[in-house]
């Protein structure tokens, strides 16, 4: 997530304060990926050490103003233009979890993949309800009309999920039942009578 180009985005549409941008920014989103104030302002700090940002006064409460630069609104442009890089995925604890698991001595990987089943579901089923509940408000302002984008990618990342915990379990059994009918390997050699050697008979009596 680029909270940097986040608040370039926010700042475009004018001069912000450090709490304003978090409010807006966790409305916009609404509250999925939460910041604290002291994380914006040391975005705004690089930000403005960047060239990004400058400081532009002060509101009549006495909030530090900032504002995009044209350097900022080049690299906002940038930014919406280009893919979003998947060449370098970011570290998926699932995938990790599931992938120490298979072969972990004491550990029931179906059970592990059941219970992340539930949990995936559960979550799935909780940004329906909120989908459900922003389209019964009939949505008209773009943050409303943006929360409901990031609840809907949400969705779809939880089926995603599922969909895979499936395969995965239905690879484990394929592999179970590959297991069970393959035969020993190396079976032992059947005993064999010691041969003597050659030329040494016994004599008959």
């Amino acid at each position: 997530m680029s909270i940097r180009h986040g608040l370039l985005a926010l700042l475009e549409r004018g001069p912000r304060y450090g709490s304003q941008l978090r409010t807006e920014f966790e409305s916009r989103t609404g509250s999925t990926w939460p910041l604290n104030v002291g994380q914006v302002y040391t975005t705004l700090s690089r930000l403005e050490r960047d060239g990004l940002v400058v400081q532009d006064g002060e509101d009549d409460q006495g909030h530090a103003l900032y504002s995009i630069s044209d350097a900022g609104r080049t690299e906002l442009r940038s930014w919406f233009e280009t893919p979003v890089d998947r060449s370098s995925p970011p570290r998926d604890e699932l995938a990790i979890k599931l992938a120490m698991a298979v072969g972990a001595p004491g550990v029931d990987i179906r059970a592990v993949i059941q219970a992340q089943r539930h949990h995936t579901v559960k979550a799935m089923q909780d940004y329906t309800r909120l989908k459900a509940q922003s389209l019964a408000q009939a949505p008209t302002n773009r943050d409303e009309v943006a929360w409901l984008l990031v609840v809907e990618q949400l969705i779809f990342q939880a089926e995603a999920e599922a969909r895979w915990l499936d395969h995965c379990e239905a690879r484990l059994v394929r592999l179970a039942e590959a297991a069970a009918t393959e035969p020993e390997q190396n079976p032992a050699p059947a005993s064999r009578p010691t041969a003597r050697p050659a030329g040494r008979t016994r004599a008959r009596r």
